[in-house]
């Protein structure tokens, strides 16, 4: 049909130059017609995206800000307390300030079973995955699910095998953020310990470094077809 078409771009009169073509990029028969395995991949990795964006939400928003609330009452709470000539607690001062407290510390719980949540999603589309692998195999054989690239280079293999190297990186943090918490949870904790662990907390080092936008964005939108619009 290209070759038809062509006829048609070519000048009305006629000429001594020939019609010149534009270039045109090949494409793999794999690009051409989508399986169901492509399908499955690109939903499976969108999902985990989509997890991974979740999890930022968080840690960045949701847990941040019950992180600083809590630790602003408390400074509050001693503040105010400074401030009473013969040292002794006032119900009417440390009450609604404990109970500010409580709240955000119920708040950071829920981040974390939340989280974890997370994780375990994480972990459920990438076992889903390598049953893709499996069954795969079966249908359209070993040299296509190891060798046969998708839409660019990667074959479905290389996609899956590579995806749990993502999950220690999440877990590292989990266990970081909830060790975190059970720092904050305390009401003797210093004002410069609180500040170190809310630092410690929005920095999630192991993400920055290992995590979804680090390590796969990049790959997604050079070898998934239609990545950037879905």
């Amino acid at each position: 049909m290209n070759g038809r078409l062509a006829s048609f771009r070519g000048p009305s009169t006629p000429t001594s130059s020939p019609v010149q073509r534009q270039p045109t990029t090949p494409k793999s028969p794999a690009r051409a017609t989508e399986t169901t395995y492509h399908r499955k991949l690109r939903a499976g990795l969108l999902e985990l995206r989509g997890i991974t964006e979740t999890w930022d939400d968080l840690v960045l928003v949701d847990g941040l800000k019950a992180a600083k609330s809590l630790v602003d009452t408390r400074t509050e709470l001693d503040n105010a307390l400074s401030l009473i000539q013969d040292r002794r607690p006032r119900t009417r001062i440390v009450g609604p300030k404990l109970m500010i407290m409580d709240k955000r510390i119920s708040e950071l719980d829920a981040v974390i079973a939340k989280l974890q949540k997370q994780f375990r999603r994480m972990n459920t589309v990438i076992d889903t995955l390598e049953g893709l692998v499996t069954e795969a195999h079966k249908n359209k054989g070993w040299h296509w699910v190891q060798h046969e690239p998708l839409w660019v280079t990667w074959p479905l293999n290389k996609f899956v095998t590579s995806l749990p190297d993502i999950l220690p990186t999440y877990h590292r943090e989990l266990i970081i953020h909830m060790e975190l918490v059970e720092v904050l949870r305390s009401h003797s904790i210093s004002f410069d310990d609180s500040r170190n662990a809310i630092t410690k907390w929005a920095e999630q080092l192991w993400i920055e470094v290992s995590g979804w936008e680090a390590k796969w964005e990049d790959v997604c939108a050079a070898e998934v077809d239609r990545w950037e619009g879905s």
